[in-house]
């Protein structure tokens, strides 16, 4: 799927009556849950059939698109699968019970209720009243057909209204490869380091921004609820929240897409950031690097440009020594790794070191949103043939079928191997973790 946003400019009663199809979709999202809470047993198909009763009982629900009503029943059932989901996989902690949604931001519409009449204007033909709206961006949606579009969604935010085009078109870009690899170790201090020593300083937006968000904060506490003013207040306070958000998400789209552009395999660490926030000391600083985005978007570009993209387990990457892998215990103060077998360097290049080594020899897994049915077999020895890791994730997943394993041979301490991208790209990446210890 890609998907495509534009800015929507309309007159302010059709803003009201997109207000009125967002209101409208939680209402009947949050009584398709009620319904599911009130009657045992009941399946998605039961949430879109009591749809259309709902649209009989309620001539405003009747008013929105048919479809448009069967979206907002399918997000309520996603809330129910994931939850019985995590179930089912007896995660620790809370499962995620479904809630009911008090402040919506979308409505979706499927393949009726909208046409386009140019490839910058949009039309909806329900009862909402939301007309004809224009769309300011700078894609061309004239160079995709009509059919590509699946989703149509109207969003609602802190600087205006957007208008999402979800298309059924996969994406890819070739490339030449550049027969390297690298591995990834994020941190605080700076937002990665890879296994040459090189680091990528943290951008900090949300530190930045604090002194503001901290006065614009006290001048809404200070208005009265329910008046114009506490709203107004409210509006500038969410700006810069979503210009901070913008741009973390604007810093992670540019870096994984040079990472991914520069090399052939990319290892990086398969953290669980909701573990790592229950440091109070660090959640704020976890949560304003953005790991987790960042590793979505290496996982996307690794998709598009037909790259290996590799996420190893985490445990002792910072405590094993890089040269010759004895565990050396260190406190997260202490930053740089000494052993006794001569090696002295920095901390968070150690643990890069460790990770590129986990990622060429392919233990650990890739990826994370699959369930054990999509789990692949993703490179085989050259020897015997027998599998050495598996590959997990719907993206990472494709990149399986085009990546074959030509041979694996251990030179010292260092690592070679030759990889096929594509029908005729061949590389040879070779790696010596000899050359990089002081």
């Amino acid at each position: 799927m890609f998907v495509l946003e534009f800015k929507v400019e309309a007159k302010k009663q059709q803003y009201q009556a997109i207000d009125d199809a967002i209101r409208t979709s939680q209402f009947i999202r949050n009584k398709c849950l009620r319904y599911w809470m009130d009657n045992k047993g009941v399946n998605k198909y039961d949430l879109s059939a009591y749809c259309k009763i709902l649209a009989h009982d309620f001539k405003f629900a009747s008013e929105l698109n048919s479809q448009a009503r069967q979206a907002s029943a399918e997000k309520a059932w996603s809330s129910i699968s994931r939850f019985f989901d995590n179930c089912k996989k007896k995660i620790p902690g809370k499962k995620g019970y479904p809630r009911f949604k008090k402040f919506s931001r979308s409505v979706e519409y499927k393949t009726t209720g909208w046409k386009l009449i140019t490839p910058k204007t949009i039309s909806f033909s329900d009862k909402k009243g939301i007309g004809t709206l224009s769309l300011k961006g700078t894609w061309d949606l004239a160079y995709f057909k009509d059919s590509d579009i699946k989703r149509v969604r109207l969003i609602r935010r802190a600087d205006g209204y957007y208008c999402q085009f979800v298309l059924s078109c996969e994406v890819t870009e070739d490339i030449k490869p550049s027969g390297k690899c690298i591995g990834l170790d994020v941190g605080l201090a700076s937002f990665y380091t890879d296994q040459q020593g090189s680091k990528v300083d943290n951008p900090i937006f949300l530190r930045k921004s604090e002194k503001r968000l901290k006065r614009l904060q006290r001048r809404l506490s200070k208005k009265v609820k329910g008046s114009s003013n506490r709203q107004k207040a409210r509006q500038r306070l969410a700006k810069v929240h979503l210009k901070v958000s913008r741009q973390r998400k604007d810093f992670a789209v540019k870096l994984a897409r040079c990472v991914v552009h520069s090399n052939d395999v990319i290892a990086y660490e398969d953290l669980r950031i909701k573990n790592l926030v229950k440091n109070h000391c660090l959640a704020k600083s976890i949560n304003d690097a953005a790991w987790y985005q960042f590793r979505e978007w290496i996982e996307y570009f690794g998709s598009k440009f037909s790259k290996i993209t590799v996420a190893v387990p985490p445990q002792y990457t910072s405590q094993n020594c890089s040269n010759c892998g004895e565990t050396v215990k260190k406190s997260l103060s202490t930053r740089t790794h000494v052993c006794s077998c001569g090696a002295c360097l920095d901390r968070d290049e150690n643990a890069a070191l460790n990770i590129l080594k986990l990622g060429l020899s392919t233990v650990g897994h890739t990826g994370s949103k699959a369930s054990e049915s999509e789990i692949l077999s993703a490179l085989a020895t050259a020897n015997g043939g027998e599998d050495t890791s598996t590959l997990i994730g719907v993206i990472l997943s494709k990149q399986v079928s085009s990546v074959n394993q030509e041979s694996s041979t251990m030179r010292g301490r260092g690592v070679s191997k030759e990889l096929k991208l594509g029908d005729s790209q061949l590389i040879k990446i070779s790696y010596d973790s000899t050359d990089h210890t002081r």
